[in-house]
């Protein structure tokens, strides 16, 4: 197969003039850092999913992290988390000198699978990190039934699913605290950042707190007209904080979400019925429950019909112009969590089995109808060559 002309990409944010726009008036305003432009994302952003605060960070892990010391989480606690993440969900526990413990997914919908979680649970369990992979939400109603039943908190991991919703229910409003990512190939961007969303007032104030340095009073007001070079602090915070050049970009972006979100659909029914007739191809499931926020479109690769391997398929999409990813390599596969936690993949079945077998295709609102039946077609041919 000979390379195209044309590469298309995994992932291209969509940024227009007005993102253009809101950050040359920011940097015209000389104010840069954490300021009003912040406090006016997170008012946009808290309307939009209906939470009752939202808290703006420098990063989803960011997020993730403060989340988990405001909830409470101390050395020696565990938290339950899935294995089939990116390194930022198991990570956040570890700093907080916890221990991540792994549950194995659903083969279906490739999320935390409840029905796992109370033979995981000790003494020492603190919480629940969940993950809506690939913007899924999880079954969150028997998560949190759990939850209650063991009187532990619930994360949700939201880093893939803004606009998502659960039983008609917004996700990030759903457990104790919701964690979301604006990085650049997220299904909104601000560069980097990310928002923190909880119902409780007890928790947002620690997290505005402890995002910058622990100082008790918005630090950007010390160096405005209101404000006063004197402050306290009242622990030994973090420097999380998102900056208004960053929040300029997010109400814009925020806006585009609806429309943004409307292409993906489109380019995932397209996908959908062009591969039906693909009995090499596992597409992705979704729930009766679910309404999926669609970041990303993975396939199952049927390696038995198959004379090739998962990554021979990639490498035959990049020879053909086409870049593809895996989402994602399990935490049992890392040398450093293999090592200090004793993983083992036969202790996460279902999670090595979609491992060895996924394939993310690209998938992104800039993409147009013509790229995605390239995308198709690549699919199609490179099948119909290496069947068995």
């Amino acid at each position: 197969m000979t390379m195209t002309k044309k590469f298309l990409p995994f992932h291209l944010p969509e940024i227009g003039r007005e993102e253009k726009k809101e950050v040359m008036n920011c940097l015209d305003s000389g104010w840069l850092t954490m300021g009003p432009r912040v406090k006016d994302f997170e008012e946009a952003f808290r309307a939009h999913s209906g939470a009752r605060h939202a808290i703006a960070v420098s990063s989803c892990t960011a997020a993730l992290h403060l989340s988990l010391v405001a909830l409470g989480v101390k050395p020696g606690d565990e938290v339950l988390t899935t294995p089939y993440t990116f390194a930022a969900t198991a990570n956040a526990i570890i700093h907080c000198g916890a221990k991540p413990v792994f549950v194995d997914i659903d083969r279906e919908t490739y999320n935390i699978d409840p029905a796992r979680l109370e033979e995981k649970i000790t003494r020492r369990t603190k919480g629940i990190l969940v993950v809506h992979f690939g913007g899924h939400p999880c079954d969150m109603d028997a998560i949190n039934a759990v939850a209650r039943r063991r009187r532990l908190f619930v994360v949700e991991d939201a880093a893939h699913a803004l606009g998502a919703r659960y039983r008609g229910r917004k996700v990030g409003t759903l457990g104790d605290a919701g964690c979301f990512s604006f990085y650049a190939t997220k299904n909104i961007t601000t560069g980097e950042g990310g928002m923190i969303t909880t119902r409780s007032a007890a928790a947002a104030e620690k997290m505005r707190v402890y995002l910058l340095h622990g100082i008790n009073k918005d630090a950007w007001k010390r160096y405005s007209r209101q404000g006063s070079w004197k402050y306290d602090v009242v622990f030994p915070g973090f420097k999380y904080n998102m900056a208004d050049i960053q929040a300029a970009m997010g109400v814009p972006q925020l806006k585009k979400l609806p429309a943004m979100a409307a292409a993906c659909k489109k380019h995932v029914a397209f996908y959908n019925a062009a591969f039906a007739g693909c009995p090499e191809l596992t597409l992705p499931t979704v729930k009766p429950w679910a309404e999926p926020s669609w970041h990303l479109y993975p396939v199952l690769l049927g390696l038995e019909k198959l004379k090739i391997g998962r990554d021979e398929f990639i490498e035959k999409m990049k020879q053909a112009g086409i870049g593809c990813s895996v989402h994602f390599i399990p935490f049992h596969r890392h040398s450093f969590y293999r090592k200090a936690y004793g993983l083992k993949a036969k202790d996460y079945p279902n999670c090595e089995y979609v491992y060895s077998r996924t394939v993310s295709l690209p998938l992104y609102s800039r993409m147009k109808k013509s790229d995605a039946a390239r995308v198709a077609a690549a699919v199609k041919a490179i099948i119909a060559g290496n069947r068995r």
